[in-house]
């Protein structure tokens, strides 16, 4: 017994890194679950945001202070400024966006235009010249093709259905208990679907800013923390001025809390640990491989909660969504390994140059 336990411990810790990934998208595809039903149920999407937000800012503060004590960066003005217009442009806007578009939408589709996120920073990036596009190497043409198969993907996911999926005959369509997801219309559906794609477009810009601000301010949780504050002070403002009703702020011990405290404490808190862990163990890259299973988690949840029809133009729109991810992914991955090739050949050849300068004195 204590041999079979010693070799389950030893597999698990040798496989930390994927166990912790494939809990991270089971985690992102509840966010997408319990979001849809919440809005579904009632609750105004711009409040949503700012309670979210709040209890964001509230779960990563203490690991802000303790954590990162030693990491005094001094936070002037114009960086607090930089770092509210940030949150402005990418975290107020990205998730107001989102809540509104799940409301017209499922939460297969939100799950599988999140795919979508690394060929829009990608294109954007390309756009602002902070990344290379280079259509004479494998891993530029990657790129670029994958942009265009993701970009293609999500057209076909939500303009062409197709026929049903009827893999789902035996499931009685009667145990569906949740009659508050609605069936969307094809104008609404559509409206979701350009809300969706400007809510991806406003987080990859987020993912891009990140880069230059936290090398002005690397204490990453609390700019993260920061971040959260920022935004739910915004979405605030956002949410008085579009619900005027006093009663849609209030919370009670029901499924909108709960809701609430999943998308701003385990969301917010949890993933972006085990996250942050993996990318120090395996890479970003590794990180992102695993996307597609939230997609694939959401649509057999939603099938069975909801009684949620898949259909055969959705399905492929997906591959093609994930294929897509994948080019763009092994691109992106093939440029590093290049670049670091190049570094390390350039390196080699100052120290052959200081040795051949060493011999000759």
């Amino acid at each position: 017994m204590k041999t079979i336990l010693c070799y389950v411990g030893v597999v698990v810790k040798s496989y930390k890194p994927y166990i912790a990934m494939l809990l991270v998208q089971f985690v992102y595809a509840g966010m997408t679950l319990f979001s849809k039903a919440a809005v579904a149920k009632g609750m105004n999407p711009f409040v949503f945001v700012v309670y979210r937000q709040a209890f964001a800012s509230l779960a990563l503060s203490p690991f802000a202070f303790f954590l990162e004590s030693k990491k005094t960066s001094p936070l002037s003005y114009y960086l607090l400024c930089k770092i509210f217009l940030i949150s402005l442009l990418g975290l107020t806007l990205s998730l107001n966006l989102y809540y509104v578009a799940i409301n017209y939408t499922t939460a297969t589709f939100a799950a599988a235009t999140t795919n979508l996120i690394p060929a829009i920073t990608f294109v954007m990036a390309g756009l602002l010249r902070m990344e290379s596009v280079s259509m004479k190497h494998v891993h530029g043409i990657a790129k670029v093709l994958g942009s265009i198969t993701g970009v293609s993907g999500a057209l076909v996911f939500a303009f062409l259905k197709g026929p049903p999926m009827n893999f789902m005959k035996w499931y009685n369509q009667k145990q569906t208990t949740d009659s508050s997801i609605k069936v969307c219309s094809f104008e609404d559906w559509i409206k979701g679907a350009v809300i969706m794609l400007a809510a991806n477009t406003a987080w990859s810009l987020w993912l891009i800013l990140q880069g230059p601000i936290i090398r002005e301010y690397p204490a990453k949780i609390r700019l993260t923390s920061l971040q959260c504050f920022f935004s739910c002070i915004q979405s605030a403002f956002w949410a008085v001025a579009a619900e005027r009703n006093p009663s849609a702020w209030k919370l009670g011990w029901d499924f909108h809390l709960l809701s609430i405290v999943y998308c701003g404490v385990i969301v917010t808190g949890i993933t972006y640990w085990l996250q942050v862990w993996a990318i120090e163990k395996k890479g970003p890259v590794f990180t992102s491989i695993f996307s597609p299973f939230a997609l694939i988690i959401t649509a057999i949840f939603s099938a069975f909660l909801w009684n949620e029809t898949l259909y055969w133009g959705s399905v492929g729109g997906a591959v093609l969504l994930v294929f897509g991810l994948y080019s763009v992914l092994w691109g992106k991955n093939k440029e590093e390994e290049m670049v670091k090739s190049v570094r390390n050949d350039e390196e080699n050849q100052d120290d052959q140059t200081k040795e051949e300068c060493i011999t000759h004195h």
